[in-house]
């Protein structure tokens, strides 16, 4: 089947009939949304994993209608880099199940285009890792360091400390942390405080020095230049424009 024939067959099968196929895999989420942010479709996985009965209840709803506000602003944030252009490729991370445990997931995203290539939307899929052995042998690499960091990132420890916990040399840490999760041990552990002092924010009226404090930030300013970086806008700005959630 040539190009042309192959576009013809999709074409007579229809973009709903491509979607629907997504209700077959099982332990994946698949969606799509507008440029808004909100779900057009999802596929019935995602629709048990949300705990609710229908397409029709996922439907014109956003992330902050299903998920606490600092996990639904990481989505929204992957949604803004695919918008913008880029993607987002098997980002492996930590997330809640339908049941409210924590689990590993990796996730896909990609920008929807119009006739004319405009951007109009986006869709990804996120796969449960743990439900399958060969993604499990690569999150088990990290596992420990990483439950590590997760568990302690309000204290400071070294990175020496981290790699004796993973029975590792440095070296051999941070070569597996940029194999499985792209990123150093420093980037990751810096990634745990910010995502948690992003919830803390929200979720909490704690003055922002306490939040950098509680988060394993001991210099004011040196937390406020790092949550800049990586957010894009100051704590009190994030806060002050995140008070409706």
């Amino acid at each position: 089947m040539n190009d042309k024939n192959f576009d013809s067959f999709v074409n007579q099968m229809g973009v709903e009939q491509l979607i629907r196929m997504f209700d077959l895999l099982p332990d994946v989420l698949f969606w799509i949304k507008d440029n808004s942010h909100n779900f057009i479709h999802a596929n019935q996985t995602f629709i048990e994993h949300k705990g609710v009965k229908g397409i029709e209840k996922i439907i014109g709803k956003t992330d902050y209608d299903f998920s606490p506000a600092h996990i639904a602003q990481q989505f929204i944030r992957d949604d803004e880099k695919v918008l913008a252009g880029k993607n987002v490729t098997e980002r492996l991370e930590m997330n809640m199940t339908q049941s409210g445990d924590t689990a590993w997931y990796a996730t896909s995203k990609r920008a929807i285009t119009n006739e004319n290539g405009d951007i109009i939307g986006t869709y990804g899929i996120t796969r449960h890792l743990e439900k399958q052995a060969k993604a499990l042998s690569n999150v088990d690499a990290v596992k420990a360091p990483v439950d590590y960091i997760r568990q302690n990132f309000q204290h400071p420890f070294t990175i020496e400390e981290l790699a004796e916990v993973a029975y590792l040399s440095v070296s051999a840490l941070e070569r597996r942390f940029k194999k499985y999760l792209a990123k150093t041990p420093k980037q990751f552990i810096n990634e745990v405080r910010l995502e948690n002092a992003r919830k803390l924010l929200i979720e909490t009226n704690m003055p922002i020095s306490q939040v950098g404090d509680e988060t394993g930030f001991s210099d004011h300013s040196y937390f406020s230049k790092q949550f800049r970086l990586f957010f894009g806008e100051l704590p009190s700005d994030f806060r002050r424009n995140n008070i409706h959630l």
